[in-house]
């Protein structure tokens, strides 16, 4: 049985990506901060047949990360999708909304990866990094959050180069916004209901995942 790991399993993309991996017959590790939420999700996968283990990770601190990664004997898959989004005109930013950001979605990328790889080095496999469109063009109202994902661009580009003799693969996910809570806290979407809904983002992430550069996420 073919193993992934996600980070941010307890709910919106995180959650509808270990639905799709577990009924295709992957074992998932369903990693995230909230114990309820995750087993929440292990829950639904175990009631329809598919396996699932929760791991309690904090992706900003390293020791956690470290001792979260120690608990997966096998990997083949390692989807980097922990992110945060805090939004609004930029001298609003306090130095801990500054920090949260960063530390989530660039630290905790880092760190994650770099704990993901000698398992999927070992097995010649695939890690897919969730970046957004605001790591390909800035945004209104989203200048600290489309900071952190053009960063995460550059590591997984760079990375791709880094690795281009290693029998692995690095994909960048660019999406935009989806039906999710991640909007729940901002109002800077209207209406996320108009937006495409997390299980047909995991679905198109699913069918694509073959490890090929990018995958973009139709509208």
């Amino acid at each position: 049985m073919s193993t992934v790991a996600i980070t941010g399993a307890g709910s919106g993309l995180g959650r509808a990506l270990a639905l799709k991996y577990a009924k295709n017959d992957y074992k998932v590790f369903l990693l995230g901060r909230d114990d309820t939420k995750l087993h929440l999700v292990q829950k639904e996968i175990q009631q329809k047949g598919g396996h699932a283990e929760v791991i309690l990770c904090d992706v900003q601190e390293p020791a956690s990360v470290s001792i979260a990664f120690q608990q997966i004997g096998e990997l083949d898959v390692f989807i980097n999708n922990a992110g945060v989004g805090i939004f609004g005109p930029l001298e609003d930013y306090t130095s801990e909304d500054i920090d949260k950001t960063l530390n989530t979605n660039v630290k905790g990328a880092i760190l994650t990866v770099q704990s993901a790889l000698p398992l999927i080095r070992k097995n010649s496999g695939r890690i897919l990094t969730i970046i957004s469109t605001a790591g390909l063009r800035g945004k209104v109202h989203e200048s600290i959050y489309s900071a952190s994902k053009f960063a995460v661009k550059g590591l997984t580009e760079s990375l791709q180069k880094e690795w281009k003799d290693d029998p692995i693969a690095i994909t960048a996910v660019y999406m935009g916004g989806m039906n999710t809570p991640f909007w729940d806290k901002s109002s800077h979407v209207e209406d996320p209901s108009v937006l495409k809904g997390p299980e047909g983002v995991a679905e198109q992430i699913f069918n694509e995942d073959d490890g090929r550069s990018e995958i973009v996420i139709d509208q």
